[in-house]
């Protein structure tokens, strides 16, 4: 493969990097023996500082000139003692005090900051790093708190700091730093892939080996940088890593797309850039396909959906938008290395995602944080021969990380379930304590114009036992309840459901956290309507159970009729039978946020109870009054916790989640496995059918229908009969990890 194309780089007022370094960065040490690193530390410099940025235009005038103060104030107000570099950041600051320096040696080679080259500059990035060095990232020091600090979080800054003042760093002052690294991060840390080496983690370790590598050009540690990535790109069946549905999962039981995904997509996308056209040129293209496989279904409008992002939901404000700027960064990025038409492709997903950010808007955001990525998403926006991808349509059910994504013209849902091998929730480092009731059948949507609904301290005020969606014993439970790092799986192994990309059956066998509430809920994905079903649900708790039809971050008044309820702007919903309402404001130190919530109380201890309503998103007060009215709408086939099924005349669907074997409607299963049956206008139908407990060898699904032949089947049917009922007996089914299977007949 070629160099890196400056194609990219000279639209919308960028200059090639090599010209702008080769004016401001000091000459490389004479003892260089590679002069491929030479290319190497030039381009990190372009790809992670974006010194290939026109400092003459607007808006990187600007900003370069505020880093520029920035950097001029931080280096006048070093104070090196034993008690930090800075006054107002007192040692070990593991984060602070090496992203103040990092921040530092990027004014000094990013154009126009007004200090770019500037020795002083340099030299007090090289006596602040060695001063660190010396005093807390010491080789023999203790590597005490998080060992993420020791290993990936202080050498990466360090490091990259280090190789961007070049020769400011003296040899003696490199050596410390080299053999601190080496000491903190040995080489066997990259020699097997578990334990924190997995995933994320091992993309960032390989991170700070290359930027070892580069440091004093050591093409063995550059060769271990590329070598130890060869783990992260092969799909796995447990662990960490990615999924053949899609799922992304760190700390082993928690899906996070959203921010260890986020991490490790970023870091290869910087690899990939860095080392194109070197020795070390990576070429396994396998991490492309999770683009759109992986992270595009959980971005929406150009925010990364909370229930990929672990323990971080409740870091700050709007961090889902931060996390999808970062995401459509990467993937600029990353598409610089891809096939033309892939380029093209992504360039459009992002150019939408970006357009339709109306609450934190994406360039402008991009201005603040990154200007490598706002010019990249300045010149894609500015393109006209690019356009903009629209919201897809359709569904996307990921059963490995039991998580669903419901799109729809106008409105989007996310699901977020707990099985045995994905946890109720992550909590850790004192994070996200409550977040205790996310993996019970939470149920995140957004109507047009409410991209902020979870955003805008939606997480520090909502009540955390009356999440949406979800069915929870209303037991108190303390802070950070249940082990630690996601390690909160449940038993139930039943959880998952059918789609034929279109619609959807969805269902969660719940166990509730530290209480012996037990649950059986489906959701029934469809076009302007979600039906929800719940039945035997039992606890012994001593406290009432509730379900929660919803919790909406909004002041709008909540208006009820007969059997519906609806928000203004918002949506409808459907509730036969007695259903409990409370608007109220929830204030969380300073921040108060107002709520409109609804639920339905199953009573203390219930031994059997259950449920049936309607979500009717982005939908007008007169059409949640028609739909309630119109009883035909949806027949309820089943709702026990045997079967749940339902039938939609008008879209010819029939859908069941089969617990136990049985009979629901026209539906038949000798196992419990999920079922949907869709009846399209030209005469043909599909039967979509998974095994979500991951454990059938046989099974045979039965519709008693007419039908005349198969059209389209698949592998692991192993007899298909169509005539006055249709019977399709499968194979083992243990190892499709709960995807479904759709077979296309004539009616």
């Amino acid at each position: 493969m070629k160099g890196y194309s400056r194609r990219l780089f000279l639209q919308g007022g960028v200059v090639a990097a090599a010209g702008v370094l080769g004016a401001v960065v000091p000459a490389e040490p004479a003892h260089t023996p590679d002069r491929s690193f030479v290319l190497l530390r030039r381009r990190w410099r372009d790809v992670t500082a974006g010194a290939w940025v026109d400092a003459g235009v607007e808006p990187y005038r600007t900003r370069l000139g505020q880093l520029g103060v920035e950097a001029g104030r931080f280096r006048d107000a070093m104070v090196l003692s034993d008690l930090g570099v800075w006054g107002d950041l007192p040692f070990p600051s593991f984060v602070g005090t090496p992203e103040r320096l990092l921040g530092m040696a990027r004014a000094f080679v990013l154009p126009g900051t007004g200090v770019t080259g500037d020795p002083g500059l340099g030299a007090a990035v090289g006596a602040g790093i060695d001063h660190y060095r010396r005093r807390v990232y010491a080789v023999g020091a203790e590597p005490v708190g998080n060992w993420w600090h020791w290993r990936i979080g202080v050498p990466k800054r360090l490091l990259d700091a280090a190789v961007l003042i070049g020769g400011y760093l003296s040899e003696r002052q490199s050596g410390g730093l080299r053999e601190a690294v080496d000491y903190f991060v040995p080489e066997g840390w990259l020699g097997s892939y578990r334990g924190n080496s997995t995933g994320a983690n091992r993309v960032d370790l390989c991170l700070v080996m290359l930027l070892r590598a580069m440091l004093r050009a050591d093409p063995e540690k550059a060769d271990l940088a590329v070598s130890a990535l060869s783990p992260v790109f092969p799909l796995v069946e447990e662990g960490d890593g990615f999924y053949r549905d899609g799922s992304f999962i760190q700390h082993t039981f928690v899906p996070y797309q959203g921010a260890y995904g986020s991490t490790l997509l970023n870091g290869i996308a910087t690899m990939f850039a860095v080392l194109r056209g070197s020795p070390w040129e990576i070429t396994d293209e396998r991490v492309f396909d999770a683009v759109e496989r992986s992270f595009a279904p959980f971005i929406h409008d150009g925010f990364c959906m909370d229930l990929v992002r672990g323990r971080g939901i409740n870091r700050r404000p709007y961090g889902d938008h931060q996390r999808g700027r970062e995401i459509a960064g990467s993937i600029l990025l990353l598409g610089e290395a891809a096939r033309p038409g892939v380029r093209a492709r992504w360039q459009g997903m992002v150019k939408g995602w970006a357009r339709r950010n109306t609450h934190q808007p994406m360039l402008e955001a991009a201005e603040r944080d990154d200007l490598a990525f706002h010019a990249r998403l300045a010149a894609v926006l500015d393109d006209d021969a690019i356009p903009a991808a629209e919201e897809p349509v359709g569904h996307r059910l990921l059963p490995m990380s039991a998580r669903a994504v419901h799109r729809r013209p106008g409105w989007c849902a996310g699901l977020s379930m707990a099985s045995d091998r994905v946890g109720h929730y992550e909590h850790g480092n004192g994070e996200n304590l409550r977040g205790w009731h996310t993996g019970s059948g939470m149920l995140y949507w957004w109507a047009a114009g409410h991209g902020d609904q979870y955003s805008d301290s939606f997480w520090p005020t909502v009540d955390p036992y009356r999440l949406p969606g979800t069915t929870v014993s209303t037991r108190r439970l303390p802070d950070g309840a249940g082990a630690g790092w996601g390690d909160t799986c449940p038993p139930g192994r039943w959880v998952g459901g059918a789609t034929d990309g279109l619609y959807a059956t969805v269902g969660q066998h719940l166990n509730g956290l530290e209480s012996t509430m037990e649950a059986f809920k489906s959701w029934f994905f469809l076009d302007d309507a979600i039906v929800c079903l719940g039945a035997g649900i039992a606890s012994e708790d001593g406290v009432p159970v509730e379900t929660i039809v919803d919790n909406r971050r909004t002041e709008t008044s909540l208006t009820r009729g007969e059997n519906w309820a609806y928000l203004e702007g918002h949506g409808g919903y459907v509730v036969p039978g007695e259903v409990r309402t409370l608007q109220e404001k929830r204030t969380h130190g300073q921040v108060s946020r107002s709520y409109a919530t609804l639920w339905l109380d199953h009573g203390v201890d219930p031994t059997s109870a259950g449920y049936f309503y309607m979500l009717l998103p982005g939908a007008s007060a007169e059409e949640t009054q028609a739909r309630a009215a119109d009883l035909a709408w949806v027949d309820v086939l089943a709702n026990t916790a045997r079967q749940q099924a339902v039938r939609i005349p008008s879209l010819g669907i029939t859908a069941a989640n089969f617990w136990n074997e049985g009979t629901a409607g026209p539906l038949t299963a000798s196992a419990p496995c999920a079922v949907l049956a869709r009846e399209n206008p030209d005469g043909t139908a599909t039967v979509s059918v998974s095994d979500p407990r991951r454990d059938l060898t046989e099974l045979t699904v039965t519709w008693h229908r007419p039908t005349t032949k198969i059209l389209q089947s698949h592998p692991l049917v192993t007899n298909a009969t169509p005539g006055r009922q249709l019977t399709l007996t499968f194979g083992d089914l243990s190892h499709q990890h709960g995807t479904s299977i759709t077979v296309t007949i004539s009616a």
